[in-house]
């Protein structure tokens, strides 16, 4: 997990406000991306492509300091709104996050979470902050609110995470599309053997989630391409596909499948048994070296 260094500047300031109780919190950003940053270049020099920024009625390079947002209507009007506006919305939720009912955790489908802030209380604000962290660990509910980040009103929700109180930010109803694909106009069967054979595969291969176990192989790849690249080196070969090219049924494919999943997990413990007293190096590895920018 990332470290987050004291005296980060906060993302939002505001409070907490549910029934007659305040509390007065800050918002950070909780996760950051590792990713690689990519410029576009030439391809035949690799120089830097740069952008103007060009008016389209004046045709006038445009300053940033001098760029605004601007809404188009349906007659082809442009609303140019200042910050200012931004600041007079007639809403109540620009400062506070309003705590709108509380439910139980696994009445939230993850399909409807954005981003995770972590939420710091003010000083005068820990005891009150500390006992809603409590009470929502203590009942198993969740904080449904609604907050105002960046000039945007968002559905969210508020729940502890150790000795914290974590905000995820959630689309809007209207934001998750409805699915529609003909299979789900089909009316598959599923053989009792096959379930049960599926079962047993989903037996074999259950464990605890732990992220540290899994790296990110895709990102330790490209840093091995980028080296070998800047160095004039021979590219690293890439992998064999494990794939047989064997055509063989779902039956067939399951049975493979667990016989697999029970000879990795057996070969797992054999190895954990002879690395007992040795830490985790029986673990996979699960450092994710920092991509650096190029």
């Amino acid at each position: 997990m990332a470290g987050y260094p004291r005296g980060m500047r906060a993302v939002w300031r505001g409070a907490i406000s549910f029934g007659l109780v305040t509390i007065g919190v800050r918002l950070y950003t909780a996760t950051e991306e590792h990713d690689f940053r990519f410029h576009q270049v030439h391809r035949e020099d690799g120089g830097r492509i740069r952008y103007r920024r060009v008016c389209s009625v004046c045709g006038e390079e445009v300053a940033f300091a001098d760029i605004a947002k601007g809404y188009e209507l349906d007659d082809g009007r442009m609303v140019v709104m200042a910050d200012e506006d931004f600041d007079k919305l007639p809403i109540s939720t620009d400062h506070a996050i309003e705590v709108l009912e509380f439910v139980p955790a696994e009445e939230i489908d993850p399909i409807y979470l954005q981003r995770a802030y972590y939420l710091e209380p003010d000083k005068a604000a820990a005891r009150p902050y500390v006992l809603l962290r409590s009470a929502l660990e203590r009942s198993g509910q969740l904080a449904v609110v609604k907050i105002t980040v960046r000039q945007r009103e968002s559905l969210a929700m508020v729940r502890a995470h150790g000795d914290l109180l974590v905000l995820h930010t959630m689309l809007w109803p209207d934001e998750v599309r409805k699915p529609d694909f003909e299979f789900l106009d089909d009316d598959v069967e599923v053989r009792p053997q096959e379930l049960r054979m599926a079962a047993s595969l989903v037996e074999s291969m259950a464990g605890s989630f732990d992220p540290g176990d899994f790296s990110d192989d895709y990102t330790e790849a490209l840093q091995k391409v980028i080296a070998a690249k800047a160095e004039g080196a021979e590219l690293p070969a890439r992998p064999e596909s494990v794939d047989s090219g064997e055509v063989v049924d779902l039956m067939t494919a399951l049975e493979r499948s667990v016989e697999q999943a029970r000879s990795a997990r057996a070969g797992r413990g054999s190895a954990g048994r002879g690395s007992a007293g040795k830490g985790s190096a029986g673990r996979k590895s699960s450092v994710r070296k920092k991509a650096k920018p190029a």
